[in-house]
């Protein structure tokens, strides 16, 4: 079953009713949100959520036997979202997989850093990911114009880094962010404010 854009699997449905049963209240439900969403902190929550507790901008999902209801600032965040229960020798447990938690969502409005983020986590590290590695902002110098970035994973130490941030990460940085004049990594020594990033 489907709703919005989150899937609740039947099992991770069953599993819940039981669950909500042994509350004891009438008409109790979850309550579906993202902590820190659109950062690599993201976490996917789920809380119980008493009848009229839920808040009014809350989108309401009707599953058999109970509600969920999705935070609304989490609501674009969690799109694609699968909550499933997954039996194993423990006895089992809810996952809950949110691609798009850890993107950040842009408009015009947005920060340079908000928008350096996006790309980095929605263009640029899924494909650093087939190597095994990533790329994340540690900051901007040089009145904002600078991004300075730090490789993880595969990435670190990997001879190709400058390749990789010359040709594909600092072409596409600059193309979609005309604020920026260059992109760099922690490691490059030309940056004159280095203080900031021992």
């Amino acid at each position: 079953m489907s709703n919005s854009s989150i899937t609740v699997t039947p099992s991770a449905q069953e599993y819940l009713i039981g669950l909500l049963a042994k509350q004891d209240s009438e008409g109790m439900g979850v309550r579906i949100f993202v902590e820190r969403p659109g950062t690599p902190h993201a976490e996917c929550c789920m809380a119980y959520c008493a009848s009229g507790e839920e808040d009014a901008t809350d989108t309401k999902l009707p599953f058999e036997g109970f509600s969920a209801y999705i935070d609304a600032e989490s609501l674009p965040f969690l799109e694609d979202a699968v909550i499933d229960y997954a039996k194993d020798r423990m006895g089992g447990q809810l996952t809950f997989r949110a691609p798009k938690s850890k993107v950040p969502q842009i408009d015009d409005d947005a920060s340079i850093e908000q928008k350096i983020n996006y790309y980095l986590y929605s263009e640029i590290n899924p494909q650093l990911a087939s190597h095994g590695g990533n790329v994340q902002l540690i900051g901007l110098v040089e009145d904002d114009t600078v991004a300075v970035l730090k490789f993880g994973g595969g990435c670190q130490g990997c001879g190709m880094v400058d390749v990789t941030l010359k040709e594909g990460i600092e072409k596409t940085l600059l193309e979609k962010i005309p604020q920026l004049k260059r992109v760099t990594d922690e490691t490059d020594h030309s940056v004159t404010d280095n203080a900031y990033f021992k």
